[in-house]
C-alpha cells in the first residue's frame, strides 16, 4: 500500500464509524453551498481560475450526462400486428413501439472494438529536449555538438553493445540502465519485482520509445510468467504491459502498474 494512506488502512481493518454515510452526505450537501460562497468572494486572477476550472467540471458533467441519455430506436412489437390482410408497405410501420437504449453502451462496444484501454495516467507533461539531454562537447570541434547523454532512465537489451566512441551519437550511462520494475497488480493488491522486456510506448516521442528511455507514464512491457497469469485457453501468459507512474531518475527505481 502506498504511504500516507493511514485512514484507508485503519479503515479496512478496524471498519468504520457507524455515522459515516450520514457525515458523508452532509458533507456532499454543503458542497455546493461552499462553492457558490467561494465563487462570489473570490476576486482577480484567483476569480479567474476559479472560474476556469468550474468551467471544466460543467463541460465533463455535460458530456457525462449525454453519455448516459437514451436514444429513441424503433422496435417490433408482434402482438400489436393486427390479423388479416395488410398491405405491404404497411408492414414495417404497424406494431412499432418508441423506445430508448443507453448511447454510452453502443459507445463502450465501439471503444473495445477499436481495441483502446485506459491507462492510470492518461496524460503527462511534456519534457524539452534540454531537460532530457545533456550536450557533450569534446575533441577539438567545439561548434559540431552533436553527441547527447541521456538524464534520464533507459532500458537495454541483454546483448546490448555500445557503438565505437567516434560514432556514439546517443551515450546511455550505465548508472542510468534498469532491468527490473516494481509492477503493482491493480486487483491482487500486491507488489513484484519483475524483468522488464521492453519499452512499448514513450508518449514523450517516438525517439524516445526508440532509444528505450523509460520517464513519466511510459508503457513498458514485463515478464509476468513467475506469477503464473492463465488465459482462456489455458497457455501461460509471458508478458504484459505496465505504465510506469514515478519518476525513475528522482526515485532510482521504477514503479509501475500492471494493465489489466
Amino acid at each position: 500500500m502506498p504511504q500516507n494512506e493511514y485512514i484507508e488502512l485503519f479503515q479496512k481493518r478496524e471498519g468504520e464509524r457507524f455515522d459515516t454515510s450520514v457525515k458523508k452526505r452532509k458533507r456532499e450537501a454543503r458542497e455546493a453551498h461552499e462553492t457558490s460562497t467561494k465563487a462570489q468572494s473570490l476576486r482577480g486572477i484567483k476569480a479567474k481560475l476559479f472560474n476556469k476550472e468550474r468551467y471544466t467540471e460543467k463541460a465533463h458533467m455535460r458530456k457525462l450526462l449525454k453519455a448516459h441519455d437514451g436514444k429513441a430506436v424503433n422496435t417490433t412489437d408482434k402482438d400489436a400486428v393486427p390479423e388479416g390482410a395488410v398491405p405491404a408497405y404497411l408492414l414495417d410501420r404497424e406494431g412499432t413501439n418508441k423506445t430508448k437504449i443507453l448511447s454510452n453502451m453502443v459507445k463502450q462496444k465501439r471503444k473495445e472494438k477499436a481495441g483502446k484501454w485506459s491507462v492510470p495516467i492518461p496524460k503527462v507533461k511534456p519534457m524539452t529536449d534540454e531537460e532530457m539531454f545533456q550536450v557533450v562537447k569534446s575533441g577539438k570541434r567545439q561548434k559540431k555538438v552533436w553527441k547527447r547523454i541521456i538524464n534520464k532512465a533507459c532500458f537495454v537489451g541483454e546483448n546490448f553493445v555500445r557503438k565505437p566512441p567516434k560514432m556514439e551519437r546517443y551515450i546511455r550511462p550505465s548508472g542510468m540502465r534498469f532491468k527490473k520494475a516494481h509492477v503493482t497488480h491493480p486487483e491482487l493488491q500486491a507488489t513484484f519485482f519483475l524483468d522488464i522486456i521492453g519499452v512499448k510506448k514513450n508518449p514523450q516521442s517516438g525517439l524516445y520509445t526508440t532509444l528505450g528511455v523509460i520517464t513519466k507514464g511510459t508503457i513498458i512491457e514485463v515478464n509476468v510468467s513467475d506469477l503464473g497469469l492463465v488465459t482462456q485457453g489455458g497457455k501461460v501468459v509471458w508478458g504484459k504491459y505496465a505504465q510506469v507512474t514515478n519518476n525513475p531518475e528522482n526515485d532510482g527505481c521504477i514503479n509501475a502498474v500492471l494493465l489489466v
